[in-house]
């Protein structure tokens, strides 16, 4: 490709808009155009990338038995009603009315599709197991699109679908896909973490995540370094310190006058955080909820939402909360009623707590679960946190950011019972399909490549994924020889197969011919120019070399062939 024929075009300065490495690299090296918020159109050298990635992700599909399909993008809604996901879903599901007023919905995953597909295609456990895959368009009305291609409204993924006979067969499937993915991931250049993670709205039982670890990433990963234990702070679990049992006293009404913090309440009575309880106070489902936790622990939602079943979770506005009767600051569930209660493990791992009397400037003292209060549900709802314990070999939690590139799931039989895809076994009795789910965003895992290999200068693309493998610079093309030569070196490269991008621009000073090689991040940068040409050489610098060197003309395709080789070891 012609530098002066490409669409795209390099920004001197950083967008503003920018709030990552690779969101800012992606638009200044002219991979990406924003049409709308969450909306991006790939530019041809973004499209080149993607499609390595997708052939990436083809190979190594394949090679644990996947079979490749394309399902709609379109899907009547009646399908995610069936299944209940039209409701879990909820407004980030892109709906709307076809012409003659049927309910359709814009498919942001493909479960209850892939499944319809196997129940009219599988009839007998000779049939299985089945892993079926697509890279198809997805939609999500995020809240809040960000980052680029990290958190989008409209974008590729590659969702592969297992289906086994029984759980030792979805076992297998799940550690081939687990692996593959970390053939992609390796293959891509990013470096990943393996980490246990919560299922949302897709369901099922066992899931990871497959994260690069950033301090741009939205997600917190709960790590141990002693046993290797990894999870989403979403999923992950901890010990922490329980308070020393005491004879329990009897339930006393003190004066707190103006405290209405944990740590204010603690600093007054000259106690630890551990020794109260604070209440917390959501709207689940459009009903009032109110949740019990120890003062030095913080609420997990996503395990709450789960405990509860609940569809729509969020902190009650303070109007809520007076509508409730509750008093702000100085709540318990001593004397609770008429309102749904959760209460964290944590209650039970201590006595005699302080915790609100339900009227201003006032708690009690040695309140005790459950001789004072009840709960409707007790689980642990509280959010792991670093310097707690790991739940495996007690070391000490470490936390860092990340973010996800892939998940996967053990999806049970929801959606096979849900939608009726049986099997017969051998003795012809029938049974619901065990499936499992596998979903990685190709944009995304670009994001993150480039988030992962950058400097000062611009992308420093992995050869693998790299749109073109060769950056070639012509210097001084008003000089006859120097044309000629450099249209001649980019012949044979291309004859030779190597992927070029040929800067021919024959106004641009060498300077910016530089940084926008440096920009765009490509293995290999050779320059032919008057002074090289002089003794028959081209200048060939790897991208992350700090000298560049010089080759024969007739000796550069070995030379570039040699270095890709050596970059893809």
């Amino acid at each position: 490709m012609r530098f002066s024929r490409m669409l795209s075009k390099t920004l001197r300065d950083d967008p503003p808009e920018a709030e990552t490495a690779s969101h800012r690299l992606l638009l200044r090296a002219g991979l990406i155009h924003q049409v709308a918020s969450g909306v991006y159109t790939y530019l041809p050298l973004a499209l080149r990338s993607l499609r390595k990635i997708e052939n990436i992700i083809r190979e190594e599909i394949d090679a644990v038995g996947g079979q490749e399909l394309l399902m709609p993008a379109l899907q009547p809604q009646e399908l995610w009603e069936e299944t209940g996901r039209r409701e879990a879903f909820g407004d980030n599901l892109f709906s709307f009315e076809d012409r003659r007023g049927r309910p359709m919905v814009l498919a942001p995953t493909h479960e209850e599709v892939v499944t319809n597909v196997v129940k009219a295609n599988v009839q007998s456990y000779r049939d299985l197991p089945l892993i079926l895959y697509q890279i198809q368009t997805k939609f999500r009305d995020e809240p809040r699109p960000r980052a680029g291609l990290v958190r989008v409204r409209e974008f590729d993924m590659k969702d592969a679908y297992s289906f086994n006979a029984d759980d030792a067969s979805l076992d297998e499937s799940y550690q081939a896909m687990a692996q593959a993915y970390h053939n992609i991931f390796r293959r891509c250049g990013i470096p990943v973490l393996m980490a246990e993670a919560d299922s949302g709205a897709i369901g099922g039982k066992d899931s990871h995540e497959f994260l690069l670890a950033t301090e741009t990433g939205e997600d917190t990963v709960i790590t141990c370094s002693s046993c290797s234990y990894t999870a989403n702070a979403e999923k992950a679990e901890s010990n922490y310190a329980e308070v020393p049992a005491e004879p329990e006293e009897a339930l006393e009404e003190i004066s707190t006058p103006g405290l209405k913090t944990i740590a204010g309440l603690a600093e007054f009575l000259k106690i630890p955080e551990s020794k109260t309880l604070k209440a917390v106070f959501y709207i689940s489902d459009g009903a009032p909820l109110f949740v019990t936790i120890r003062g030095d622990l913080d609420v997990n939602e996503t395990k709450l939402k789960n405990a509860i079943q609940s569809h729509d979770l969020r902190l009650a506005e303070d109007h809520e909360v007076k509508a409730a009767g509750l008093v702000a600051g100085s709540a318990s569930a001593v004397g609770l009623s008429g309102i749904k209660h959760v209460a964290d493990v944590s209650i039970t791992k201590g006595n005699n707590f302080v915790v609100g009397a339900n009227k201003a400037d006032t708690h009690f003292k040695a309140a005790n679960y459950p001789r004072d209060f009840k709960a409707d549900i007790v689980a642990d709802i509280a959010l792991a946190q670093p310097g707690q314990l790991c739940v495996r070999c007690g070391h000490a939690l470490e936390s860092t950011r990340g973010v996800e590139v892939g998940h996967i799931f053990k999806l049970g039989t929801f959606f096979s019972e849900s939608l009726g895809a049986m099997f017969l076994d051998s003795e012809g009795q029938q049974h619901p399909i065990i499936m499992g789910c596998y979903g990685i965003g190709v944009g995304r895992l670009l994001a993150a490549a480039i988030e992962q290999s950058n400097d000062e200068k611009g992308i420093v693309f992995p050869a693998s994924i790299a749109p073109y493998q060769v950056h070639l610079v012509g210097l001084n093309l008003a000089d006859q020889a120097v044309a000629e030569a450099a249209d001649q070196l980019y012949k044979e490269l291309e004859a030779g197969g190597i992927e070029v991008l040929y800067d021919d621009r024959e106004d641009s000073a060498a300077g910016v011919k530089f940084n926008d090689a440096d920009l765009m991040g490509l293995p290999v940068r050779l320059v032919v120019s008057p002074r090289n040409l002089k003794n028959g050489m081209a200048e060939v610098k790897g991208r992350t070399e700090s000298e560049a060197g010089s080759v024969p003309l007739a000796g550069v395709l070995a030379d570039v062939r040699k270095r890709l080789a050596a970059a893809a070891d």
